[in-house]
């Protein structure tokens, strides 16, 4: 679900968009000439002075108004700098970048005419940035004869952005409804907008849609308003809100299952006439399909289908052994445990036909499969009894169950010493219902053709290397790479579904990856697939699980903190911090 608009050029306009919120919010960087300072806080001060605070200087229309407002200087300051003309021409590209009904030369002539004011020469409008005033998704129909309104809005509203920490703006540009409380929660103080304080609201609707188009329309309050309230979109309003845009996302939601379509325009036809002309009630939704149950557990697994699970079942229907195996955070314990709760009959079964172990390296045949241990008789004597292990145990559940599969979970299989822990069920595993005697039992025994086992193995464990080529050849293996299907891909459906304000996240593991440069260690989902994902809970997981991690795996590497700084990584172009830990990486 998203409001992003498509077509032509539009694309390119949300990038400008994207360097605007990089460039000018965050790093106070210019938009035309990146690395200079231009939207810092004394240029927008100096602007504010100028065109803020002097609203009815000049005569003639909005551009002769501000040609003597730049170019005439009040007595608290000398001339106008350059960058002064060349910030204003960055306002007027960023107020440009999604309004529609003026032409792109209308466009581009007015910015230059700014910088052309200068007495030194100013930055001009690079190539790159023509094309994002190509396309437009809001007309402001009226608002554009109050013009002053609407830049002085922008204007003022960076100014106020600039007051706050930097851990607050990292904060707020990630959560879009916080940022829309801060958007419209300023009060202007300049001498054009405080008796006006609504009269840029178009503007504020604007930077919603380019700072957030996967979250807000490209649409203005009113007909907002109209959009919520059609009646013909109230069957969608599931969850009572107050918030309009909370009100849309719900109703695009709902016509994008009724319409079969993953993204479209309230203006398209047929939909604009429900909400603008009142046209005929939507017809009730089909209902759905009912999914399969292994379609649901890859839905609740965030696989992009059934393929994966059905490939691992039938390699155990074929040899009744698999392993996972892949770096740490790839999921193969939750898909382990979860495939094989399935797979058992589900939640009525799955206690009574699923046993988890976990190897390590202390871990012996007598723990797994069976030895003498250490009792108590009633009377006081200490002496030993022999019992039985998990193995054991779960093969005489399984043996007395006819009806139902039962599964074997070893979790970390490669920690353990195999060849000793396993011992004769190497050959057990290779040729199951063959009996043979065991090595504290006299009584001969046989693995059930309806006990399954499925190990996972960590490909960083460097232990890996004990897995001798006996026991490969009795399991199948199975791989779990981040950058291989189906992993690829999970946790940025995750983070869209569940924690869509740090969707950035997967952008980060990425690019780490990149840089470790090794699919046997590379960073796997699971470090953040965790309830409640925020900026600062994402800072601590990376400075306290993931950074020690990558820093064991390239020890001695006296750069890991400052290449695998949290927003180096987000932002390459951010400062790095040699500790790991500026304050960027909370973002």
């Amino acid at each position: 679900m998203s409001a992003r608009r498509t077509g032509e050029f539009a694309e390119q306009t949300y990038q400008a968009a994207e360097r605007f919120k990089a460039n000018a919010l965050l790093t106070g960087d210019s938009l035309f000439t990146p690395g200079v300072p231009i939207w810092t806080p004394n240029l927008l001060g100096e602007l504010h002075t100028r065109f803020l605070d002097r609203p009815d200087v000049g005569d003639g229309d909005f551009w002769g108004k501000l040609q003597q407002q730049l170019t005439d200087s009040p007595e608290e300051l000398d001339d106008s700098p350059a960058e002064v003309f060349q910030l204003m021409g960055e306002v007027l590209y960023v107020h440009y970048l999604i309004q529609a009904g003026v032409k792109p030369e209308t466009k581009q002539s007015n910015i230059e005419r700014v910088l052309s004011w200068s007495p030194q020469p100013a930055g001009s409008m690079p190539r790159e940035l023509t094309d994002g005033l190509r396309s437009g998704f809001i007309n402001l129909g009226n608002a554009r004869m109050n013009l002053a309104f609407l830049v002085g809005t922008l204007i003022e509203t960076v100014e106020q952005w600039k007051e706050l920490e930097m851990l607050e703006k990292l904060r707020l540009i990630d959560s879009p409804l916080e940022f829309k409380d801060f958007l419209f929660g300023v009060r202007f103080r300049s001498r054009l907008l405080e008796n006006r304080q609504n009269s840029g609201d178009a503007e504020r609707h604007v930077l919603l849609h380019i700072l957030f188009p996967d979250y807000f329309e490209s649409i203005l309050a009113d007909e907002k308003n109209k959009i919520a309230a059609a009646a013909n979109f109230a069957p969608y309003l599931a969850q009572p809100t107050e918030d309009v845009d909370l009100k849309i996302q719900q109703i695009r939601k709902g016509l994008e299952a009724e319409l079969g379509v993953n993204g479209f325009s309230f203006y398209d036809p047929p939909v604009v006439e429900r909400w603008k002309v009142g046209g005929p009630p939507p017809p009730p939704p089909p209902e759905p399909p009912k999914p399969s149950g292994l379609q649901s557990l890859a839905a609740r697994l965030y696989l992009p289908d059934t393929s994966f699970l059905k490939e691992i079942k039938d390699l155990l229907e074929e040899k009744r052994q698999v392993i996972f195996q892949g770096p740490p955070g790839t999921g193969k314990t939750y898909v382990a445990r979860e495939l094989a709760r399935f797979l058992a009959g589900g939640d009525a079964y799955a206690d009574n036909r699923v046993t988890l172990v976990q190897f390590h390296p202390s871990y012996a045949y007598e723990d797994f499969v069976q030895g003498f241990r250490p009792t108590l008789s009633a009377d006081g004597q200490a002496g030993f009894e022999l019992r039985d292990g998990p193995l054991l145990r779960a093969a005489e559940r399984a043996r007395r169950d006819d009806g139902g599969n039962h599964y074997l979970i070893i979790d970390e299989i490669n920690r353990g010493n195999l060849a000793a822990v396993f011992g004769e069920l190497y050959f057990l595993l290779e040729y199951r219902g063959a009996k043979m005697q065991l090595q504290y039992s006299e009584d001969a025994f046989s693995l059930p053709k309806n006990l399954f086992i499925i190990g996972t193995m960590n490909t960083a464990d460097r232990s890996i290397a004990l897995v001798d080529l006996a026991l490969r050849r009795r399991f199948y293996f199975v791989e779990f790479r981040p950058d291989e299907k189906p992993v690829k891909g999970v946790l940025s459906k995750w983070l869209q579904k569940n924690a869509p304000q740090v969707a950035w996240v997967d952008g980060v593991v990425k690019r780490a990856n990149e840089l470790l440069n090794d699919s046997d260690a590379a960073l796997g989902p699971s470090y953040f697939m965790q309830d409640n994902l925020t900026a600062d809970k994402v800072a601590l997981i990376w400075k306290h699980s993931v950074l020690p991690y990558i820093e064991e795996r390239l020890y001695g590497n006296d750069d890991v903190r400052t290449n695998f700084d949290l927003a180096k990584l987000r932002n390459p172009d951010a400062p790095a911090q040699t500790d790991g830990t500026s304050d960027q990486q909370t973002t």
